[in-house]
């Protein structure tokens, strides 16, 4: 047979593309020729493919070779072509049989010895091979991201001779039926903060609502070893956050590590980095430092420091939850679900009520100082994100009862959240029908401690209303 076909991924931003690799053999001068829109490591397969074949002591046909990557107008990317372009060889030279691959897709690079190396985007690959109800054959250290998919079929392989092996049907790989392992997750622990107590309940309050935090103070007050300790006190992950974390992790340059799964990302990128590099882009375009801190905490050290174009970037993506990147041959979108911690001094000396004294600027320089920075954090304020982060367990490793208690007020404040929206439901759906809307009224201004009295009385009018209690629209107030 002088031709073979066989089934890949191709990524492009956060979707795994599925692409058709076609291999013919032809008549003529011997060449090998890679058509399709392949970039330079597409291209450089070429001689990787013909090393691993030579090595593996299969025979390197001395004919005309064209390699067909469909759809033609996709450009592909990245050594992940190696493995079903020297398959798709040896299918059209008779070497191994044809039948079956259909039910296969393959991705992985090849070493010059024959060896299967790893491969970026293996999770995103993973759920684009699992909704077409095929098997996936990858390279053994992509095997336990792969199979975080549910339902997926991987098959792991070290060497082209074992896939060779499982297709002509001599030895199967086996399928990959590890989970991940369940390790104890370690944060760093918010015990280790001595004092500041007001900042410490400010970040319970943050996590609870996933409220964005600026905290301002002098060098050495502790700011960026409480934005580290965030993610040791939000709400464990669920499965699908901690899936879709693990997703735009795995199409980063740095892959995804399996022994982070259900790991909360936190991202600290220094002041120096470009808008590219906050929310992504490029040539082939690629997830920024926004969309890797996905369902985690993105760290602003030294915030005036950053570039106003950098910072006005942030707007969009605080606010939709999503980033686009748009270039002149390609556009992507990524998810951009981030939690936003930033830091700055007091004024331009960074010793403003510090106990030493040493801050020499009048406040005319310190307002100055404070208009010109605050203004652009306060237009990238997030609205509140009023839906819970997780279950009311506490979660991670050591701290002592200060840490579990702390955590607990923090998953309890996500469920009163979930009440009090329920009931704020209740009352739209009443509203509904027509009524004019009943709000409650309040004596003498808003007293500091009536959220709580609100929520009891808002519970007791709703109760009585569903059980024909004749209450009037006066009789719900907090005084």
């Amino acid at each position: 047979m002088a031709l073979a076909v066989l089934y890949t991924r191709a990524l492009a931003g956060m979707q795994a593309l599925p692409v058709t690799v076609e291999v013919h053999l032809a008549n003529g001068l011997p060449s090998f020729t890679i058509v399709g829109l392949p970039e330079a490591e597409v291209k450089e397969a070429r001689d990787r493919v013909r090393a691993a074949l030579q090595n593996a002591r299969f025979e390197f046909p001395a004919r005309h070779i064209t390699v067909n990557l469909a759809p033609a107008d996709l450009p592909n990317e990245s050594g992940r072509f190696d493995l079903p372009i020297a398959i798709g060889i040896l299918v059209a030279t008779g070497q191994l049989p044809a039948d079956g691959l259909e039910r296969f897709e393959l991705a992985g690079e090849l070493a010059l010895a024959g060896v299967l190396r790893p491969v970026r985007g293996a999770l995103a690959m993973s759920l684009g091979v699992t909704r077409a109800r095929r098997a996936f054959v990858v390279p053994s250290e992509n095997a336990p991201e792969a199979a975080l998919v549910e339902g997926a079929n991987v098959y792991p392989a070290r060497t082209l001779l074992e896939v060779c092996r499982h297709i002509a049907g001599e030895e199967l790989l086996a399928r990959y039926s590890d989970g991940p392992r369940p390790t104890a997750i370690l944060y760093a622990d918010m015990c280790d903060v001595r004092g500041q107590t007001h900042a410490k309940r400010a970040l319970e309050i943050a996590a609870a609502g996933s409220h964005s935090v600026l905290m301002i103070g002098p060098p050495g007050t502790g700011k960026t070893m409480l934005a580290s300790r965030l993610p040791g006190i939000l709400p464990p992950m669920t499965q699908d956050e901690a899936l879709a974390s693990a997703a735009i992790q795995s199409v980063g340059s740095q892959g995804f590590d399996v022994a982070r799964w259900r790991q909360r990302p936190y991202r600290a990128p220094h002041h120096t980095a470009s808008a590219v590099a906050l929310v992504g882009g490029g040539s082939d375009p690629r997830p920024g430092e926004i969309s890797m801190a996905m369902h985690g905490v993105l760290f602003l050290d030294e915030l005036p420091e950053f570039d106003r174009r950098v910072l006005e970037v942030l707007r969009e993506p605080l606010e939709s939850g999503r980033v686009s990147v748009s270039r002149a041959a390609r556009q992507a979108e990524f998810p951009a679900e981030f939690q936003l911690v930033a830091a700055m001094n007091p004024c331009a000396c960074g010793y403003l009520g510090h106990y030493s004294g040493r801050c020499r600027c009048t406040p005319d320089q310190v307002q100055r100082y404070k208009d010109a920075h605050l203004g652009a954090a306060a237009r990238s304020h997030r609205r509140a994100d009023r839906s819970t982060r997780g279950s009311g367990r506490p979660h991670g490793a050591g701290g002592g009862w200060r840490k579990l208690k702390r955590d607990s007020r923090a998953c309890g404040a996500c469920a009163n959240e979930n009440a009090r929206t329920a009931g704020q439901g209740q009352l739209e759906a009443r509203r509904g029908r027509g009524r004019r809307p009943l709000r409650p009224r309040f004596r003498g201004g808003r007293h500091p401690a009536a959220g709580d009295r609100e929520d009891r009385a808002l519970g007791t009018w709703l109760s009585s209303r569903a059980q024909g209690g004749a209450h009037d629209r006066r009789s719900w107030r907090v005084r």
